[in-house]
């Protein structure tokens, strides 16, 4: 057996003694083990707003929905209980999208948030008819305190959350909670209503203002998409607003829709009196088809092109055609 030199001693013993953990072995450790913690994380990241925007997304158009009839007493309100049923809908069953902030997966969403602002829009509307006309006895009589605090709420924005520091350091109520007190208090006031100790003047009168209303405020939704078409149109492939003003016209025509169609079972007797009930329908059909556009992109091509279309200019086609037919109603009953 050979004899270990000198030299083949002090490697072996220097093998043998412990290394004393120095500066760039915590370095080597605290990179391998914080690599998986950031892949995991980019891995989050890349499928919590994806993946959580598909879970939440919801447009729910479903032009067949209303209050159950069993339901409702005599003497209450159609379009009363839809509103409030509407409001539920949205701010309970769908999720209330619009204020969401940037933490969670549906704050990358545009269309359901833009859809539902329109909705609270055309909603906040009626509140204010029936606070102002139809809930009470000639406009002379007091305001409903129900119907008051219900409208006020409406108005409030549906983008307010619960902190707002431009506003104020201190939490604040957010729209969807506003928005479930003023279904609350619709409620209460249809109660009510039922009981006979609420007012819901079914006079010609008050259909008549509340037509001519709305049509006003679909007037200004035309005025809206002509203001974009003019703007922005046959840049469809980088028009990344078509789509909100669309979606937000979609909404608040569909809340009308519902509304309108259950203000003819509110007022049927009206409608019979004046032989109106064929034009109703007719308008109706016209709300139905323009809250039920639905396609699969949005584009706003040129009005004229050959190719890509003009969402909005259809839009606009079917919102003319819906006024038209309001205007028409709003006239009759003038007579």
């Amino acid at each position: 057996m050979s004899e270990l030199g000198v030299d083949d001693k002090d490697r072996i013993g220097a093998d043998e003694r412990p290394r004393i953990a120095g500066p760039g072995m915590f370095r080597r450790a605290a990179k391998a083990s914080w690599k998986p913690l950031a892949i995991t994380f980019v891995l989050f990241a890349a499928l919590y707003y994806p993946v959580g925007m598909l879970l939440v997304h919801k447009i729910d158009d479903n032009l067949d929905y209303r209050t159950e009839p069993q339901g409702m007493q005599t003497g209450q309100s159609y379009a009363v209980a839809t509103v409030a049923d509407l409001i539920d809908r949205e701010v309970r069953e769908n999720a209330w999208t619009p204020n969401d902030p940037w933490f969670y997966p549906s704050a990358g969403l545009d269309n359901m948030p833009n859809f539902q602002l329109g909705m609270v829009e055309a909603l906040s509307r009626f509140g204010v008819e029936l606070l102002d006309q139809i809930g009470r006895v000639r406009g002379s009589s007091g305001a409903d305190p129900d119907l008051q605090d219900a409208a006020g709420r409406l108005k409030i924005s549906g983008e307010k959350w619960t902190w707002n520091p431009s506003v104020s350091i201190w939490p604040a109520t957010p729209a969807e909670s506003e928005y479930r007190e003023a279904a609350r208090r619709l409620r209460s006031y249809n109660q009510r209503l039922g009981e006979g100790n609420a007012v819901f003047e079914r006079r010609v009168d008050n259909l008549q203002v509340t037509i001519e209303r709305i049509a006003a405020d679909l007037g200004s939704a035309s005025q809206a998409i002509d203001d974009h078409v003019r703007e922005h149109s046959g840049g469809w492939w980088f028009d990344f607003q078509v789509d909100d003003e669309f979606y937000r016209i979609k909404g608040k025509s569909y809340a009308y829709y519902l509304i309108l169609r259950d203000l003819g079972l509110d007022f049927e007797a009206v409608l019979a009196e004046r032989n109106m009930t064929r034009t109703w329908n007719e308008m109706l059909a016209v709300m139905r088809t323009l809250a039920g556009m639905d396609p699969l992109v949005v584009l706003n091509g040129s009005p004229d092109g050959l190719i890509f279309p003009s969402h909005l200019t259809s839009q606009g086609f079917y919102l003319l055609r819906a006024r038209t037919k309001l205007k028409e109603i709003s006239n009759i009953l003038l007579k």
